[in-house]
């Protein structure tokens, strides 16, 4: 398997291979063309990197990893600094709010110092269904789902799922 094919799959993989480090270089540039100059007609670098996506409105400041593995639904609000790591997958369902400076993690790293200095990271999906509203500085971390209609308080540190209907405040 290549690194992108463990990446993906959820097994260890090396961040530092050179191919999965163009692809977030690719990424990186999108993200700072839109940054530098945001306009409707620049969100497209953006959104040419994601996997599927409805109407969508994302805040400059926006960061990704690889953009490719990021899906979001139909009337999406990114406010301004959202970074969302995308490892593995993201999908975003629709009518979905991110407040300000919110992150979302797919990736982590080893807990060994060995492992972590030869560049070892595992990924899990994401997962934010219809009517979430995440408040802002929230982080939500691999691996985690977040069920329709929930709400996640600002500055919220989500570690496990969130059922749906429900108020997670951290």
């Amino acid at each position: 398997m290549t690194e992108y094919e463990k990446m993906l799959s959820g097994a260890s993989y090396v961040s530092i291979d050179n191919t999965l480090r163009l692809m977030r270089e690719t990424a990186r540039l999108a993200c700072a063309k839109y940054n530098t100059h945001p306009s409707k007609g620049n969100l497209k670098h953006i959104t040419r990197l994601f996997s599927a996506h409805g109407q969508l409105i994302i805040e400059p400041g926006f960061q990704c990893d690889y953009g490719a593995h990021i899906s979001v639904g139909e009337n999406f609000y990114a406010n301004f600094n959202c970074v969302m790591l995308d490892s593995n997958h993201i999908k975003i369902g629709d009518n979905v709010l991110l407040g300000p400076a919110v992150h979302i993690y797919t990736v982590d790293h080893p807990r060994e110092t060995i492992a972590r200095t030869t560049g070892q990271c595992c990924s899990k999906p994401v997962i934010i269904g219809n009517n979430v509203w995440i408040g802002g500085g929230a982080k939500v971390l691999p691996g985690v789902t977040i069920g329709d209609g929930a709400v996640v308080g600002a500055n919220a540190v989500v570690r496990k799922d969130i059922p749906a209907d429900s108020t997670f405040y951290g």
